[in-house]
């Protein structure tokens, strides 16, 4: 079975890390720990994490998805097929939000390091509908 393209698999790796802390957040409802403006931090616009945290929920769905028809999946060739297809859907999902996966991935790099840059993307992150 063919592995994830490396960026796109930087992003997912980027985004199943940052998630638990997602569903955490979302559950308590609280803001983010005080944190001093960082140094590292890019500047980032709000449009730019709104994006992020768009794509980062579109991202995770997709993951789960995915994951669970590649478990499912009987033949090699099935496997890798769900793969391809998987790494499409999730370029797609993260430049419909008109990120390159490159910027996605770089912006969950930051927001891994720094706490306010991941406190402001946690705010946007919506609670799934149930």
């Amino acid at each position: 079975m063919r592995s994830l393209a490396p960026s796109l698999a930087a992003a997912a790796l980027a985004a199943a890390w940052l998630l638990p802390i997602c569903a955490v957040s979302v559950q308590a409802q609280s803001p983010p720990g005080p944190a001093g403006p960082s140094a590292a931090a890019p500047d980032l616009s709000d449009r730019k994490l709104d994006a992020a945290a768009a794509a980062l929920q579109r991202v995770a769905s997709l993951q789960q998805d995915y994951r669970q028809r590649v478990a499912e999946a009987q033949a090699p060739a099935e496997k890798d097929r769900i793969v391809a297809e998987a790494n499409r859907a999730l370029s797609k999902a993260v430049t419909d939000q008109g990120l390159s996966v490159e910027e996605y991935a770089a912006i969950l790099d930051v927001a891994r390091n720094d706490v306010e840059i991941r406190g402001k993307i946690l705010q946007r992150i919506q609670p799934p509908e149930k």
